[in-house]
């Protein structure tokens, strides 16, 4: 039956076959030996695979060798033929160096940078979102992406970084101004709105002062009386002694009153009452007696204070007075502007069964307080409500006149002195700012129309602009016309002083960008004829002409060191002076085109000056050759020669080119060991 069916793999048996991985071989097998016991394996598929060398032949059972077979030959693949060209005793391929633990998880720079060669062989590109990392690492980054590149792509490499620093510094430079001058334009319209909600506010409380004054017609006329008294007495100095004995008084009668209500200027009692009790919120009973007392700026409630002992009766009837007079504690204050009264009618029983209570509630904040009188005393509750209405307008009108006078503050002489530091350094203009003129704003005749102190600071804003984004022409054009008005200022010399002040402080600041521009540009005669116009109409002429002076004689001195001796003299000294000689040929003819007449003997002086320190340099050149040498006399001669080319500007320093001789030496010696 078995031999029927054939051999099966699903069939149980006692001992399992034994497979061996693959192992590696070093040279292939030799011909010959492709038994199916000994059959290499190799990936499935693979044309031609690692083959493992032959394993020792091992004594395996008759039931098991058919079995092992088929799985053999099941999993196994045959090698097909090696290569003419393959050697068996080529050596192995030597593996892979291991990676630097710091570089092993480091991506590519140029991989994630994108920094590529182009296409077209335009070198190393710059990659701005690298450039915006913040984790950047300059020195590595650097050393990553410059790692293979040539001196030519490194040099472009650096151009394109300082083309990009420097239109990044315009463009930032064009923002900050930018949005400076959106400020100050901001600004502007920020003040002409709070001017119409001012009217506005004024108009709104006509009206309600016109609505009080409806409501009240039919209280009392308590507060009149108050006004007629106080308008009839014509000293302030009195009502301001009159309110200051109410206040001590209101110390003396209230414990703890003083801590709250200190004596200022104006503070002064407008309504007070002991007809008052404290109710209790949820409940709406008695809780105790209170005194409502009402300045012109604070709301202040007092209890009466608890006393032990009964006082003993006294037979003088001042002191017995005294006596039966209560004496209050303080209990709470809260500034006026920061309370909210309402009327509160209610009705509530009383011991008769009936009646109704007139109550008020103040809020201060997230507190809530409810004081009421007696059922008969409907006209206390009138009269302090139209007290605190009253209170409550004047302090408002009072607050606002207090602004209204910081905002003309700001149109005075002093706001303009405060905005600039330069005034601390000068005490005696600071001193004269305590005077009446310096308190005081003042108006600016401008082509015909006023303006006042705060034109005056926009201008100066934006001659500061105009000083950052370098547009000279407008700069100078703005610091001259503000030069005339500060003289045209008449009555108000400390707003003439500081205005001066400040405008030659930015022309010092105009004119030193001004000469750095000139020393750049001394070379050309347009440029520098323009930068000498605009130091001359800010009044720096000399700073102008010692710059342009000392930029052509650092000019002398670089090109004159670039010179290099090797050997022959005559070369020498002809380069020497053929450099002196042409640039002072040249500084003279732009300085007759860009300065006055007048300031021409500085640039002779500078000639002869130069042209001394080239006498000085000839003579030691020509020190140790002696004047009968034709080397001495081709120097001597090129000089001169050179020197002749100062006649075109019309200056003759061909004498000056004198080399004392031998003998003359000679003569000096001896007459110096004489």
């Amino acid at each position: 039956m078995d031999e029927k069916r054939g051999i099966s793999l699903r069939k149980k048996r006692t001992v399992k076959p034994k497979i061996s991985a693959p192992k590696q071989i070093s040279a292939p097998i030799p011909q010959g030996t492709n038994s199916g016991s000994e059959a290499r394996v190799g990936r499935p598929g693979a044309g031609v695979g690692t083959a493992r060398p032959p394993a020792a032949p091992r004594e395996r059972t008759p039931q098991n060798d058919k079995t092992a077979d088929l799985v053999k030959r099941r999993y196994s693949t045959r090698f097909i033929q090696p290569p003419q060209d393959f050697s068996a005793g080529a050596p192995a391929v030597p593996g892979l160096p291991t990676i630097p633990a710091q570089y092993r998880n480091q991506p590519s720079p140029l991989r994630d940078t994108g920094e590529r060669r182009g296409g077209d062989g335009s070198g190393i590109k710059v990659d701005i979102k690298a450039l915006r990392d913040p984790k950047l690492r300059p020195d590595e980054y650097v050393a990553a992406v410059l790692a293979d590149a040539s001196e030519e792509d490194i040099v472009n490499y650096q151009q394109e970084l300082q083309k990009i620093k420097n239109r990044t510094s315009t463009d930032l430079q064009h923002n900050v101004y930018q949005n400076r001058t959106q400020f100050i334009k901001i600004s502007k319209e920020a003040e002409k709105l709070k001017g119409e909600m001012r009217t506005l506010r004024n108009l709104m409380t006509e009206l309600t002062t016109t609505l009080n004054q409806t409501t009240s017609s039919n209280s009392t006329n308590g507060d009149a009386v108050l006004s007629r008294k106080a308008s009839n007495r014509s000293s302030v100095a009195n009502l301001e002694a009159l309110w200051n004995t109410h206040l001590q008084t209101l110390w003396k009668r209230v414990e703890g009153s003083q801590k709250y209500l200190p004596a200022i200027p104006g503070r002064h009692i407008v309504y007070e009452s002991g007809r008052w009790v404290e109710l209790n919120a949820a409940t709406w009973k008695a809780r105790r007696r209170v005194h409502l007392i009402l300045l012109n700026d604070h709301l202040l409630v007092a209890s009466e204070k608890k006393r032990a002992d009964a006082p003993q009766q006294s037979r003088d009837p001042k002191e017995k007075q005294s006596q039966n007079q209560v004496q209050l504690v303080a209990q709470r204050c809260w500034p006026l502007q920061d309370v909210q009264m309402a009327d509160i009618s209610t009705k509530s029983t009383g011991a008769d069964g009936k009646g109704s209570s007139n109550a008020v509630n103040v809020r201060v904040g997230s507190e809530s307080f409810t004081f009421a009188t007696g059922s008969t005393e409907a006209n206390e509750k009138a009269t302090l409500l139209t007290a605190f209405r009253k209170a409550v307008e004047e302090l408002r009108k009072t607050l606002e006149a207090e602004t209204e006078e910081r905002a003309k503050a700001r149109d005075s002489v002093n706001y303009l002195a405060i905005r600039d530091g330069s005034l601390l350094k000068r005490p005696g203009l600071l001193g004269s700012l305590s005077g009446s003129h310096g308190r005081s704003s003042f108006m600016i005749d401008v082509d015909g129309k006023q303006q006042s102190i705060r034109w005056v600071e926009s201008q100066i804003d934006e001659l500061d602009i105009d000083i950052a984004l370098q547009r000279f022409e407008d700069a100078v054009a703005k610091v001259e016309r503000l030069r005339r008005l500060a003289k045209g200022i008449k009555g108000n010399q400390v707003a003439q002083d500081i205005i001066s002040l400040k405008i030659d402080e930015r022309a010092a600041k105009l004119a030193g960008h001004v000469t750095k521009e000139l020393v750049q540009t001394h070379a050309w005669n347009t440029a520098t004829r323009q930068n000498v116009d605009w130091l001359s109409r800010l009044g720096y002429e000399d700073r102008a002409r010692e710059a342009y002076l000392e930029a052509r004689s650092s000019v002398i001195k670089t090109r004159t060191r670039q010179c290099l001796f090797d050997g022959d003299l005559v070369q020498y000294i002809f380069q020497i002076s053929f450099i002196y000689f042409t640039i002072i040929r040249n500084t003279v003819l732009i300085y007759q085109n860009c300065f006055p007449p007048v300031m021409m003997s500085a640039c002779v002086s500078w000639a002869k000056k130069h042209v001394d320190d080239f006498n000085v340099l000839l003579t030691r050149q020509l020190s140790t050759i002696h004047s009968s040498t034709e080397t001495w006399k081709d120097c001597v001669g090129c000089a001169q020669q050179h020197a002749a080319m100062l006649a075109d500007v019309g200056l003759d320093f061909k004498y000056l080119i004198e080399v004392p001789t031998g003998e003359e030496e000679e003569e000096e010696e001896e007459a110096a060991e004489g």
